[in-house]
């Protein structure tokens, strides 16, 4: 029997598609080639890239070697922010953290040297929270040399509401960062820290509420470097399945993997979910490969053609060099965003072979060629 190449099940002689990823089997050539199995060569799309910069850039030979050897399956993606990211395919539930609603409201203080401690103790949560007191501590000095009890009262209560807002705004912040975790893996220390932060300021708390949320961050930020790797395959994966779909292609036979892997992160399987997502990153390119070659072509005779009326195509070029070098290497993020790059360039320089967005789908032109 065959086996799959992205999860590696063994799929019957009669099956259209694997039976645990759901790869579909048309596609279990492409993918074993893409992948780069075989370790002496490079996969038929790196030398096809090459080409197609050799005749572009008068400088490189065709037969040129790649700059870096090629990189194996896993993909390499750097940092998503230049990239840009789309909405998830598919999101997962998870319990909602309820919002603040009653604010506390300031505790009575029983003395003047109570009062005078409790704003000791707002001034230190003030600097916890890097909120700027500068107004307050030139009040609370003029309060003390003039022992005005009253002004003390008025400063105490001001700065309690200061501070109440800034926890406001800090658990909101927090409760975004959660929601954002949780789309890849639960985070059940997390939600029951947040239930008890939100207690705390109802209380009036605001140490222990303060505590309490930067333990939270504390977690998800830990959460969140080990599971890195896997939100960048699934952000990767995204991006190939909209780049299909911006040319016109059907992304359903390659997507199977990428649900897998999405539910391999929410059971905890961390290294199970990173090979699967890595394989449907290479699954998803097999699909985009043949129609952004094709783009790629058309926006290369744009070139051409715009270079042979005397533009400046350099700023071009050096866009394609990066769409083949973060090819040579599987980060196909990177490919992504070179290649947007390049394509605005091209749309600029030939406005007259400019691509039509219509109804979400990405078309090549019919025309191309120098403007006018």
């Amino acid at each position: 029997m065959p086996a799959c190449p992205a999860c590696g099940s063994e799929v019957g002689p009669d099956a259209t598609q694997c039976p645990a990823c759901h790869l579909a089997v048309s596609l279990f050539g492409a993918v074993r080639e893409a992948a780069g199995n075989a370790p002496d060569m490079d996969p038929m799309y790196v030398r096809t890239i090459g080409e197609l910069l050799a005749t572009v850039d008068l400088t490189k030979s065709a037969t040129s070697p790649p700059e870096n050897p090629s990189a194996g399956l896993m993909s390499r993606p750097s940092r998503l922010a230049a990239a840009g990211s789309p909405p998830p395919l598919q999101k997962r539930t998870a319990k909602p953290i309820a919002p603040l609603k009653d604010l506390p409201e300031l505790p009575a203080a029983k003395s003047e040297a109570q009062l005078r401690k409790r704003i000791q103790e707002y001034f230190e949560l003030g600097r916890r929270l890097g909120v700027d007191f500068t107004d307050f501590s030139s009040r609370a000095n003029a309060a003390a040399l003039s022992r005005d009890e009253k002004s003390l009262e008025v400063l105490a209560r001001d700065m309690f509401v200061h501070l109440v807002s800034s926890l406001a705004e800090e658990y909101e912040a927090t409760i975004a960062q959660r929601n954002e975790v949780t789309q890849l893996v639960p985070t059940p220390s997390a939600d029951i820290e947040l239930d008890a932060a939100r207690e705390s300021i109802r209380l009036g708390d605001l140490g222990g509420a303060l505590r309490r949320i930067s333990h939270v961050r504390d977690e998800l930020l830990r959460v969140e470097e080990e599971w890195e790797v896997g939100r960048i395959l699934i952000t990767e994966c995204e991006l190939l399945v909209q780049m299909i779909r911006e040319l016109g292609g059907d992304p359903a036979p390659a997507l199977g993997p990428l649900e897998a892997g999405r539910k391999f992160l929410s059971k905890g399987r961390r290294s199970d979910a990173e090979r699967l997502l890595a394989r449907a990153a290479v699954a998803l390119w097999t699909v985009l490969e043949p129609r952004f070659f094709e783009d790629l072509r058309h926006i290369r005779d744009r070139l051409n053609d715009a270079r042979a009326s005397g533009a400046d195509i350099s700023p071009a070029v050096a866009d394609l060099r990066n769409v083949a070098q973060e090819l040579r290497q599987r980060n196909f993020v990177g490919m992504l965003a070179a290649y947007r790059g390049l394509r605005s360039f091209a749309d600029r320089i030939t406005p007259l072979g400019a691509v039509e967005l219509t109804a979400g789908v990405l078309a090549p032109a019919v025309r191309s060629g120098p403007s006018a």
